[in-house]
């Protein structure tokens, strides 16, 4: 979908979410989604990160569509939305590889 130009409300949604995946926090808890659906408290032990700290970067998440939530009595599950946001993620990975990769080159010519 090239476009020469977005709209400023297209650029306001990119910006929403571009927002909600500048925090490293919240990307690590979308790297603990790709294995499947988790509940909070297992969000918990396994980013180390408080209650109430995972609760409010899977509200962010949510908000922004990359996640999902399942309650089951008092419990909730999340879940990614899908997995377009590491299509994100793996372009910038490229581009810190393609840096880092120019980076050293220069150093050793010099």
């Amino acid at each position: 979908m090239a476009r020469s130009t977005l709209p400023p409300e297209m650029l306001a949604l990119i910006a929403h979410r571009l927002r909600a995946l500048a925090e490293p926090a919240r990307l690590g808890i979308l790297n603990q989604l790709r294995t499947g659906e988790r509940s909070v408290t297992e969000l918990v032990e396994v980013t180390g990160l408080g209650q109430a700290n995972v609760s409010k970067h899977l509200q962010i998440l949510l908000g922004a569509g990359f996640v999902r939530r399942r309650k089951e009595g008092v419990h909730s599950y999340y879940r990614l939305a899908d997995h377009d946001v590491f299509r994100v993620c793996d372009i910038m990975c490229g581009r810190l590889e393609a840096e880092a990769g120019a980076r050293r080159k220069l150093l050793r010519s010099s």
